[in-house]
């Protein structure tokens, strides 16, 4: 069967996010979620959709900045709320479920706010999503939380093309991640870590660097940047250095593979066997109210 072109799929999207009238869209500000978003108010009107940010270490600074800015641009009924997975011992211990503990924590302040909303919980999660180890959706399939962007066939490629086509800055966004993705399974995740994670990131993307990423092992960083943009970092060995090192870290090294989002899931194949283990796509639900 071929499969819908993006305008058709928009549609279907649309249609879905009718049929659940008034929606809770955990917004992070990436651009799958922004569509989300996005559209959901298109479709719904503001006074049925509520865009929620949570804000917890494991949130760049600037992810949650470019929330606030996007709502301020786009109209959207926004707020954000505090969420601490540190909290929890499960979470902490970093093995390789932690993204299913984060989501429980997310799901158990956006269920509540549903229930007075009267709505559904929606996350930005596509098509090419499923094929990685992501439990972060389990944990959201079980609590009732909804994926529009997969009912309606949506890959990361229609996320961006459609994007696009609305005329949606974010449709060329950075791929984004918790920060806590950046640290190996099995070593512990601390504010200390995130913090220097954050700033680290922070002080490259002050340098002109878009799509990396930070692993943290230690007091060694492994950066994680576009295969396009090595040779620029090589020439500016000295000031990539500096703000990595001011961040904390005592090593630098620059990974010449480039970035790959979530490579660090690749160490579970010779592990756990995590990696074999898919997401199966959640089943469609019938539509409901204050379910989360």
């Amino acid at each position: 069967m071929t499969l819908a072109a993006p305008p058709e799929k928009l549609q279907n999207l649309k249609t879905t996010l009718g049929q659940l009238g008034r929606v809770v869209v955990a917004f992070s500000g990436g651009a799958d979620s922004a569509f989300l978003a996005h559209v959901a108010t298109d479709t719904l009107g503001a006074d049925s959709v509520l865009c929620v940010t949570a804000v917890s270490p494991s949130l760049a600074p600037e992810e949650l900045d470019d929330c606030r800015s996007l709502a301020a641009e786009w109209g959207l009924r926004w707020q954000e709320v505090p969420t601490d997975e540190l909290a929890d011992p499960a979470y902490r211990s970093n093995d390789a479920d932690r993204c299913y503990h984060c989501k429980a924590s997310l799901l158990d302040v956006l269920s509540p706010l549903a229930a007075v909303e009267r709505s559904t919980v929606v996350l930005g999660v596509n098509v090419d999503d499923l094929g990685d180890h992501r439990p972060g959706q389990r944990a959201a399939s079980e609590r009732g939380a909804r994926f529009p962007l997969v009912e309606s066939g949506f890959s990361k490629f229609d996320v961006r093309q459609s994007s696009r086509r609305l005329g949606l800055r974010t449709w060329d966004k950075p791929a984004a991640a918790c920060l806590a993705s950046r640290v190996p399974y099995g070593t512990p995740v601390t504010l200390g870590t995130l913090t220097t994670v954050a700033d680290a990131e922070s002080g490259l993307r002050a340098l002109g660097f878009r799509q990396l990423r930070v692993r943290h092992y230690g007091d060694l960083a492994r950066v994680e940047l576009d295969t396009g943009e090595l040779g620029r970092a090589v020439a500016m060995r000295e000031q990539v250095v500096a703000v990595v090192r001011r961040a904390g870290y005592s090593y630098v090294t620059l990974d010449l593979e480039g970035f790959r989002s979530g490579n660090l899931n690749a160490a579970l194949a010779t592990t756990t066997g995590a990696v074999a283990d898919r997401e199966p796509a959640p089943a469609p639900q019938s539509p409901t109210k204050g379910t989360a």
